[in-house]
């Protein structure tokens, strides 16, 4: 846990560097991330199981992918790199928002992010990678309005869904997704 991500401040503008470890620890320090909604052709969302490896929300249900960015790497290009790492596919991604949140785990550590929610489409097979990803399900919006505040769903997903329901109302002839 030695890489190194982005630090940011409230501006979303980057102000250094420091690791993955350091920027989850304790209250944590506020870092660029991303979170991906991938569609299928039934314009259903691609959530995938955190892997019980995990040390921050284990074997909780989460978006396709999220991720931190590198030093030199675009919120696409990180994106679209980590799908394939993730779940053995990638996929061209738009982006549509952010939001920044601050949440502890436990006594374990935290999420402290600027959260850049991207979205792209997909129709072929998914391969997890176990050591990531542990399952896998697509799902509708209307299932995951129903589903999203059960016990095992990640705050990060709640917030980006919930922020993604926002856009699509907001934005004319429903062009989300």
């Amino acid at each position: 846990m030695n890489e190194q991500i982005l630090v940011v401040n409230e501006n979303d503008e980057v102000i250094g560097l420091n690791t993955k470890e350091n920027c989850h620890a304790g209250q944590g320090i506020l870092h660029r991330a991303i979170t991906i909604f991938v569609f299928n052709d039934q314009n259903e969302i691609l959530l995938t199981k955190r892997s019980a490896l995990k040390k921050l929300w284990p074997n909780f249900w989460d978006t396709s992918c999220s991720t931190h960015l590198r030093p030199g790497e675009t919120n696409e290009q990180a994106g679209e790199k980590r799908l394939n790492e993730e779940i053995g596919f990638s996929c061209p991604l738009k982006p549509l928002l952010k939001f920044q949140y601050r949440i502890n785990f436990k006594n374990i550590g935290s999420e402290y992010e600027l959260c850049h929610l991207l979205i792209g489409h997909y129709a072929g097979e998914v391969k997890p990678n176990q050591d990531e990803v542990s399952d896998y399900k697509w799902i509708s919006v209307e299932q995951l309005k129903n589903k999203i505040n059960h016990q095992d769903i990640t705050p990060w997903l709640k917030i980006a869904f919930e922020k993604y329901l926002e856009y699509l109302n907001d934005t004319p002839f429903n062009k989300g997704g």
